[in-house]
């Protein structure tokens, strides 16, 4: 029977990916130490979970007038600490839980990334992943020593070559060239350890690489691209698609353009997984989830909301009043968030919508397409995205933590294994097991994605 997979969405942070969250009355004041993430760990490895996965940005969200006292003062991801980092923290405290961090292909080196995710991936028997973002706005260029960011189709012209030389290094050596012979003082066969020599328009790499494959070949290849540019990169190079869209019907159309692109490119669509975000509020019963639901949506305020959408759209919003329609060359300029700015227009039905339209319609700094209720309720919510093709999971966010986890875990894991719908024990122990994912023969991605 074909089973969830589950991811639960962490930040390396102050907060959960609601900036709101660290006001939440239940959440942990530590999340800065490596007892937080280690405890995070094992309630997701207790669930069976198939991966724990940081998003990350390069800046704080401070885009807003030009500022960022509005971040600090707020607690809005004023925080963010290298994910890769709290990866290993996590690894060691945890045997078969998947490990996943974000990183940009715009500002990290193809080389330097190639090695840190694979000596991870090494170091945890085979359960890392790799988030391929390409980074959106000006506070994370300015960080990295630009002066503005890059053009968004041009960012993913730059990130196919980053994959070239990523997947090209990984691939450096084959299986069985380590031998170890003391008796012969053969280490490794030189004729299995390949230099990669790419030049292209953007990057370009020597080789040979330095780290050899893992358990699982390379780390799991995500990606969450939701423009039209976007979902091509995804249909290329991804094994596992991070979503989002406000309801099932929504959420098929979505699958089925996503899977469409993972046969245009060549590729198995059953091979690649297609997973939404969603928060979940989880208890005993549909009256106290209620309730759990009420405090969680009572705490973000209207200054959330405006920095986090300066922040994604590329553009500071205190310049225009709440009620100020944008102008057509004010929509032009915000340079990030692309499919975001686009459903903003098309649900609004306004061709100059206001940034109170954007805060509404998008609902950014609160959470999105909550599950609330009791173990029945929140299980039959993901069983019908599931079956009617909307999904071939989840990943679940989180409005504190580490409550959000622990309530999942205790309330609705054991319904959907009930159900046939998850698994109730790891039958593997790296990360492409879990996802039903085959170990990748070395430049079989050579042949996929032409």
């Amino acid at each position: 029977m074909r089973q969830m997979a589950l991811v639960g969405f962490l930040q390396a942070q102050n907060c959960t990916q609601l900036a709101s969250s660290w006001r939440h009355p239940e959440s942990r004041n530590d999340s800065m130490s490596k007892h937080y993430y280690r405890r995070i760990a094992q309630i997701l490895e207790e669930g069976k979970f198939d991966l724990g996965f940081f998003d990350d940005r390069l800046a704080m969200p401070d885009m807003y007038g030009a500022d960022h006292a509005h971040t600090v003062q707020h607690g809005i991801r004023c925080v963010k600490m290298d994910p890769l980092t709290v990866l290993t923290v996590m690894g060691m405290a945890t045997e078969r839980l998947g490990l996943g961090a974000t990183c940009s292909t715009t500002y990290f080196n193809p080389f330097d990334l190639a090695r840190r995710f694979q000596t991870l991936d090494l170091m945890t028997d085979g359960r890392a992943a790799w988030n391929v973002v390409t980074s959106f706005n000006d506070g994370e260029a300015m960080n990295m020593g630009f002066d503005r960011h890059v053009e968004h189709d041009l960012r993913y012209d730059m990130a196919d070559e980053f994959m070239e030389i990523v997947l090209g290094h990984w691939d450096a050596w084959e299986d069985g060239a380590i031998v170890q012979d003391k008796s012969t003082g053969l280490f490794a066969h030189p004729e299995k350890v390949h230099r990669l020599d790419y030049k292209g328009r953007f990057f370009k790499s020597r080789g040979p690489f330095t780290v050899p494959r893992s358990a699982q070949g390379h780390p799991v290849v995500i990606q969450a691209g939701a423009s039209g540019r976007g979902i091509r990169f995804a249909g290329r190079w991804a094994e596992l698609i991070f979503a989002a869209f406000p309801d099932a019907e929504a959420g098929k159309r979505t699958y089925a353009a996503l899977k469409q692109s993972i046969a245009d490119a060549g590729r198995d669509p059953d091979l690649v997984k297609i997973t939404p975000r969603v928060w979940t509020v989880a208890a005993e019963t549909k009256g106290e989830a209620e309730d759990k639901w009420a405090l969680a949506d009572s705490l973000p305020n209207d200054m959330d909301a405006l920095s986090l959408l300066s922040e994604v759209l590329n553009f500071d919003l205190a310049v225009k009043g709440l009620d100020e329609p944008f102008t057509d060359d004010d929509l032009a300029r915000m340079s990030g968030g692309h499919s975001m700015r686009d459903l903003v227009v098309r649900v609004s039905g306004k061709q100059n919508p206001t940034v109170r339209d954007f805060m509404q319609v998008t609902r950014r700094g609160r959470a999105q397409v909550p599950f609330v209720g009791g173990p029945k309720e929140v299980a039959d919510q993901m069983e019908q995205w599931f079956v009617e093709g909307a999904c071939d999971g989840f990943v679940i966010t989180a409005t504190h933590v580490p409550g959000t986890y622990e309530d999942f875990v205790r309330f609705v894991v054991p319904e959907l294994q009930r159900r046939g719908l998850f698994r109730k024990e790891y039958t593997g122990s790296t990360l492409r097991e879990h996802l039903g994912l085959p170990r990748p023969e070395n430049g079989a991605w050579r042949k996929q994605a032409g």
